[in-house]
């Protein structure tokens, strides 16, 4: 099967510019409307590959996507970090005194929140996708309406930009894993410096903090921790831990001490640090 990416999102959209990156700048996407729309398209064999959105520095994780991986055992095989540059964008002659609504993607919204503070006339509405939103404008000419996107989709759409940089912080990120639906990331081992897993401890003080000991006494660097409620196990989580090692053996040490000592530990995916 010809590789075909998976994004959440239509071309344009801050998904779309990761595949380019990642898979080249003629990759061919599926665009999905949701997450779960991405999901489906891997395990349907729609698509070999896909590009989903895991946490932003601003807004933080995106808890139900690490859901998604861990229970439709999808893969993790590399991640990418990119540098997010909301714009106002609207049709062509409009100022920002003349929007009434402007529609995005909630995370997005949420990351422009102060911007928005200071045009308190704009009724700000979540939506499924940045691009889509200036997709819809351009086709239906929907005057008085903005949508908070990148700058790609204002000049794929032919729209004007009404003002640049508006997150919050200027340095906002947001990670994106790399997922497919094989047994193995297809990474060489010896470029393998990154891993995603997850495990539970026993509801007993001590528990965490020696599985996070291990981790410390195998030289491996813990750069990420998130806690999930188990849905059938009140007052029970499970967690998902990014870690980071210079030698695959010490690595392959602490998963085998892991597997004693933690519960149901599992391996969501073995790559590269793009950030290493």
């Amino acid at each position: 099967m010809k590789q075909k990416v998976a994004i959440q999102g239509v071309r344009g959209s801050y998904h779309h510019g990761v595949a380019q990156a990642y898979f080249g700048e003629d990759v061919v996407v599926d665009e999905c409307m949701s997450f779960l729309e991405l999901v489906n398209s891997l395990e349907g064999k729609k698509s070999t590959d896909a590009v989903m959105a895991i946490e932003n520095s601003i807004a933080g994780s995106i808890i139900p996507n690490y859901a998604y991986v861990d229970e439709h055992n999808l893969t993790i095989s590399g991640e990418y970090f990119l540098p997010i540059h909301h714009c106002l964008m609207a049709l062509a002659g409009q100022k920002i005194s003349d929007i009434k609504e402007v529609y995005s993607h909630p995370m997005a919204l949420l990351q422009c929140k102060d911007f928005f503070r200071k045009h308190p006339h704009i009724k700000l509405v979540e939506d499924a996708d940045t691009a889509d939103v200036a997709k819809r404008i351009y086709e239906q000419k929907l005057s008085g309406v903005a949508a908070v996107a990148g700058e790609t989709a204002a000049n794929i759409y032919n729209l004007d930009v009404l003002e640049r940089e508006i997150q919050t912080i200027k340095t906002n990120s947001t990670r994106f894993f790399i997922l497919n639906t094989r047994e193995d990331s297809g990474v060489p081992k010896e470029e393998i410096n990154k891993a995603s897993l997850k495990f539970m401890v026993d509801h007993k003080r001590g528990s965490l903090a020696t599985v996070l000991n291990v981790m410390s006494d195998c030289n491996l660097n813990l750069t990420k921790i998130q806690s999930l409620p188990v849905i059938d196990m009140p007052w029970k989580y499970s967690f998902f831990v990014d870690v980071t090692f210079k030698d695959y053996s010490e690595y392959e040490k602490a998963i085998s001490i892991l597997k004693i000592m933690a519960l149901g530990l599992k391996i969501l995916g073995e790559y590269k640090n793009q950030n290493g």
